[in-house]
């Protein structure tokens, strides 16, 4: 299928102001930069969105009712770089809103100030806080899904690893939007779509750098590359959604038909036509309406 026509048009005006590459940024920079890029999402009002904290680490509680909930933690988008409770405010809002469920965003420590494990760290212990604090949150510890887009889809696969390791907390649902699995970088999609799509082969590698640096152990650990676990069992289910014009696409794919051959349930849809980043917007392509309504339908369905 061919690249949206509303992307193409904005990469082509992205490529004729012939700004600077993230890679060639200074960290602040980069993560100024990609703040102003998402301020155009759609931020619905809710009754209520509170800024607090997970045993030490900064989130923000998105409420669409009174009424106790399952809870989504959700984990931003920026590979381990950039990205805050800000950049994926609209789609903590959008998510909150269509689904009826409480959103929880966790603001973790980012790279290269706070290099692997810190991230992962800081997500795991806000979830485990999360699920033991269900009265005081009004949330039903039972019914908690971990979900992100990128990075933080990375982040949500790594933390069902983590809480399968360490036995909890139970987390009954992960929504992966074009995660990061795989540190080798070697697949058809980062081939076909490594430069001219909003997301390149080179930022990916300053990403990747910036994380666990050229750390050989690091970047063969589950923890921060999980197609390297070579057990996926007992997992739980997943909703995987990736873009056709994505360099993530082929790992994603891969990582969702592992876990489906490890016996986890999971619904994989690929969206046409779309590019990295496409997850929120909603005001802008049919594509990302469809991605919010399939992510509902699938924690409705989990989560009840």
């Amino acid at each position: 299928m061919p690249l949206d026509p509303v992307f193409a048009e904005m990469l082509k005006q992205m490529a004729e102001a012939d700004g600077p590459a993230m890679k060639d940024m200074a960290p602040s920079e980069a993560r100024m930069m990609y703040r102003v890029m998402q301020e155009a999402l759609p931020r619905p009002d809710l009754p209520s969105v509170e800024d607090s904290s997970a045993d030490g680490v900064p989130i923000r509680i998105y409420r669409p009712t009174g009424e106790r909930t399952a809870c989504i933690v959700y984990f931003h988008g920026g590979g381990w770089v950039i990205g805050d409770l800000e950049t994926h405010d609209g789609v903590c809002r959008q998510l909150a809103e269509a689904s009826g469920m409480t959103v929880i965003a966790v603001d973790y420590r980012l790279a290269p100030e706070e290099p692997f494990p810190a991230s992962i760290d800081d997500c795991y212990k806000a979830t485990a806080w999360i699920a033991a604090n269900g009265d005081t949150l009004n949330i039903d510890a039972d019914k908690i899904a971990v979900a992100g887009d990128s990075a933080g889809g990375n982040l949500s696969t790594c933390v069902c690893l983590k809480a399968r390791a360490e036995g909890g907390p139970h987390i009954s649902f992960q929504l992966l939007v074009y995660p990061v699995t795989d540190t080798a970088m070697d697949t058809q999609s980062y081939v076909d779509n490594a430069e001219g799509f909003l997301l390149t082969k080179d930022t990916m590698t300053w990403f990747w750098d910036s994380y666990v640096g050229d750390d050989a152990a690091s970047r063969s650990n589950p923890l921060a590359s999980p197609m390297a676990e070579n057990d996926l069992s007992g997992l739980p289910p997943a909703c995987v959604i990736t873009a056709e014009f994505d360099p993530l696409r082929d790992e994603g794919e891969s990582y969702a038909e592992r876990l489906k051959a490890a016996g986890v349930t999971v619904t994989i849809k690929r969206y046409d036509g779309m590019i990295h980043g496409f997850y929120g917007m909603t005001h802008l392509v049919e594509g990302a309406k469809d991605a919010l309504a399939l992510s509902v339908s699938e924690l409705k369905s989990a989560l009840g």
